[in-house]
């Protein structure tokens, strides 16, 4: 008698940390903790209901993340962006996502056309609810998918190890009127240019969409140093 093979697990349930590490996660890119705010942990733990030891788990995790940072003799606050670091980010995120964008067209099928062009979906129904949680994690939906269709999976590990700060920026670009086009009409042009299988169409879309969120940035965070 054989025993039955396991069944594979498609999405493991989220640990209490998890769920801790989403909220705070969630409420620094959202802005409800500002750059600079010293993060307590007395009120975080009756705020969330947990111990001290999920916060300062979590703390850890988001210091990791690049959302938090240590001062010594002060504790943790919410890490403050600069324009050097953005640019820094905007620059792997081109020679990434530009690679990614390319290869995943080359290797584009009608059954990744359909997963992108889900994806697609998932990221324009975030952008209409305007719920920001719910945008970035169909966003991330988005790239995972492109990524995964270009087999860089190694890629997506760094872009993900950057995603605290990705969406950071992202929720102070999107928001902004002077970008020369709207977010949505980017990310739709990108999977357009994906899933019509032209790696050149592809890598124009990414460029157009990051020179876009570059620009936008660079102007915002030299108006927070002006005003600090």
């Amino acid at each position: 008698m054989t025993t039955p093979p396991l069944t594979k697990i498609e999405q493991p349930p989220a640990t209490l940390r998890d769920l801790v590490q989403d909220r705070m996660r969630e409420a620094i890119i959202e802005g409800h903790f500002k750059p600079g705010e010293r993060l307590v942990e007395r009120p975080l733990c009756e705020q969330l209901g947990v111990s001290r030891t999920v916060i300062r788990e979590t703390i850890r995790y988001l210091e990791a993340e690049g959302l938090v940072e240590i001062l010594p003799g002060h504790g943790p606050i919410v890490a403050r962006m600069n324009w050097d670091d953005a640019r820094q980010i905007y620059d792997v995120r081109r020679m990434l996502e530009t690679s990614a964008a390319m290869t995943c067209a080359e290797r584009m099928t009608p059954d990744l056309a359909k997963r992108l062009q889900k994806a697609l979906g998932e990221l324009m129904r975030g952008f209409t609810r305007k719920n920001p949680g719910a945008l970035f994690k169909a966003t991330a939906g988005f790239y995972g998918t492109m990524f995964e269709g270009a087999g860089h999976a190694v890629a997506w590990e760094i872009v993900q190890r950057l995603n605290g700060r990705i969406s950071r920026l992202r929720m102070m670009t999107l928001s902004s009127p002077d970008r020369d086009q709207p977010g949505p009409d980017h990310m739709k042009a990108i999977c357009k240019a994906i899933t019509s299988g032209d790696p050149e169409a592809a890598r124009t879309a990414v460029n157009r969409h990051l020179d876009d969120a570059t620009t936008v940035a660079e102007r915002l965070l030299a108006e927070e140093t002006q005003t600090e």
